[in-house]
């Protein structure tokens, strides 16, 4: 070979030497989150090589990460246009088909794709199996644990048949399990530390194993798991971005604006310096978490009219929120109304419909028929939320709940309850025994007093050491049917109540309720030695009650009414004689 042919065949080689390490790069920057920083690096391969089909899959993967689906979906049509027969876009597509709902179309893909490659490509499979689990909704978990299953079974096969797995394969298969639920978690720790055992320092494999925790409710092992990943990998920004997610959601053992700050910052420090719009978007986040919502107002409305679509409602968000947490309900709901009007509501997100729900709730309006509209429009907003995401998640469902509680739409508030109650089971729904107490409770006040009575029978059914507390509030639920105390409907479970000691643990103000009923009834029975009973228990709460004095003067009345016929009778009855 002479000189000049020797220096080809060494250029070229260094050129697929580049490209390889281009693709390798865009996998690397996919690994760390760093989606704009791979979408570049895969456009530069496909540049040069407009038929290699990863760069474009991955490519893709890297545009829906940036939250353009039209773009991912657009690159895997010209990538199939490139390559026909690749099983890689093709799982690409069926990944499109299932963001759009359609998922018999979805597996009719995958299927063709996994059959041309007998099922044991891992890119392919891989690929099969991440869009099944990372789609929310139409994605089948169990479809995903079946593909990495196959891949990964060498049983039967000659050595140089079988598959040799990498971490990533493991990863894939832990997510199969981890989205499955239950008691699969522990087959996804396992299978995490299989990807440990491929490649030590893999922070992803431990961010999960985080995750599995989490969704197990070991908080504390969840924490220190996402802390580790980052110990490993300080530049593994999804571990920093898991801890910031545990900080800011809105449950009693993990909210910490300041916490949240700190790991966002680490955030930012770890990610992608390409991605400019979500990097501005983290540095206005960080003002809104440390209660600088005036920075946090300036940065949003400096950066908002560059802001691509994705961003631009992110940014006007968190606008609004500033102006929320300001207290200034007015200036934020012209924020939200000015861009739902210029998106048009079918663009609109679960998170959209979530602040709006908050900022209605907190508009006063002094026109009694204008406040019935705005307070119906904070109910609407916060259904059409709970609709949007329909993720079966408790304490979200109970943030719903709670929120409607908030705006005194009791009959929403008792529905979500209820949906905690049926929805979930013990082991999904740890504090089912407070929903079901809510469930009740919100059934009364919104005057369904039989849905409240049953709801409490079942609560004694389900949980007898609450007996005590079941049997107060079924009298409660009772008297809200008998209000005039004529019946004694709500007499049974009062006196059960009181049999059972619930005196001796319940509030004065509960016990109150109770007294009066009792005593209202006796009164109306003109039982005067139980209505003595149970007068004397309201005057040793309330010494000056109302309802007591006008009962004695009632009953005084009642006596001197019933002695002066007498009386006169008899004296008529002397001047005959």
């Amino acid at each position: 070979m002479n000189r000049r042919k020797s220096l080809i065949v060494a250029l070229l080689c260094v050129a697929n030497g580049v490209m390889a390490q281009s693709v390798e790069d865009g996998l690397k920057d996919l690994y760390y989150g760093k989606y704009q920083s791979a979408k570049q690096n895969l456009e530069k391969v496909i540049a040069a090589k407009p038929t290699d089909d990863k760069a474009y899959y991955y490519l893709g993967i890297a545009q829906l990460g940036l939250e353009d689906q039209a773009g991912a979906e657009a690159t895997f049509q010209k990538g199939l246009q490139a390559v026909p027969a690749s099983a890689l876009l093709q799982a690409g597509m069926g990944r499109i088909d299932l963001l759009k709902g359609n998922a018999a179309a979805a597996k009719q893909k995958f299927e063709a794709a996994s059959t041309a490659t007998e099922g044991r490509d891992g890119d392919v499979a891989r690929a099969i199996a991440d869009a099944n689990t990372e789609v929310p909704k139409v994605g089948d978990r169990g479809y995903a644990l079946t593909i990495m299953e196959k891949l990964l079974n060498n049983e039967g096969r000659k050595k140089k048949q079988q598959y040799t797995p990498i971490a990533a394969d493991y990863i894939e298969l832990g997510d199969a399990y981890r989205m499955l639920g239950g008691e699969n978690g522990g087959k996804a720790i396992t299978t995490y530390e299989k990807a440990l055992e491929v490649d030590p320092n893999n922070a992803e494999a431990v961010t999960k194993q985080g995750m599995v925790n989490y969704n197990a409710k070991l908080k504390q092992q969840a924490v220190a798991d996402w802390s580790k990943a980052t110990n490993m990998d300080s530049k593994y920004g999804p571990a920093y971005f898991q801890l910031f997610e545990f900080y800011i959601t809105p449950i009693k053992d993990q909210l910490s604006w300041d916490r949240a700050a700190d790991y966002l910052q680490k955030y930012i420090d770890a990610a992608d310096p390409a991605d400019k719009q979500k990097t501005d978007y983290y540095l206005a986040a960080i003002s809104f978490y440390k209660k600088d919502y005036d920075a946090a107002i300036n940065k949003a409305k400096s950066v908002i009219p560059q802001a691509g679509e994705a961003y631009k409602g992110k940014f006007t968000r968190l606008l609004g929120d500033a102006h929320l947490q300001k207290g200034d309900s007015l200036t934020a709901k012209q924020v939200m109304d000015e861009y739902v009007q210029a998106v048009g509501e079918g663009k609109l997100v679960a998170d959209d419909y979530k602040l709006l729900s908050a900022i209605y709730g907190k508009v006063k309006e002094q026109d009694s028929a204008k406040a019935v509209v705005i307070d119906s429009l904070a109910s609407l907003y916060l259904e059409k939320y709970a609709l949007a995401d329909t993720a079966k998640d408790a304490e979200r469902y109970r943030n719903v709940a709670e929120s409607f509680k908030n705006l005194r739409d009791y009959k929403r508030a008792a529905e979500w309850y209820g949906k905690l109650v049926n929805d979930f089971t013990d082991e999904q729904n740890t504090g089912k025994i407070q929903d079901y107490f809510f469930k009740g409770t919100w059934e009364l006040y919104d005057r369904q007093y039989d849905n409240a009575d049953a709801t409490f029978a079942k609560f004694i059914e389900k949980y007898p050491a609450q007996e005590i507390l079941g049997n107060y509030w079924r009298g409660r639920a009772q008297m809200g049917k008998d209000t005039e105390a004529k019946e004694g409907l709500a007499i049974p479970y009062f006196q059960k109540f009181f049999d059972l000691g619930g005196e001796a643990k319940t509030k004065p103000r509960d016990l109150m309720f109770a007294y009066q009923y009792m005593m209202i009834y006796y009164y109306n029975k003109e039982d005067k030695d139980n209505l003595k009973i149970w007068e004397d228990k309201v005057l040793s709460i309330d010494p000056n009650n109302a309802t007591v004095k006008a009962i004695q003067e009632n009953m005084a009345s009642r006596e001197k009414a019933a002695a002066r016929p007498a009386s006169g009778n008899g004296k008529q009855g002397q001047n005959k004689k």
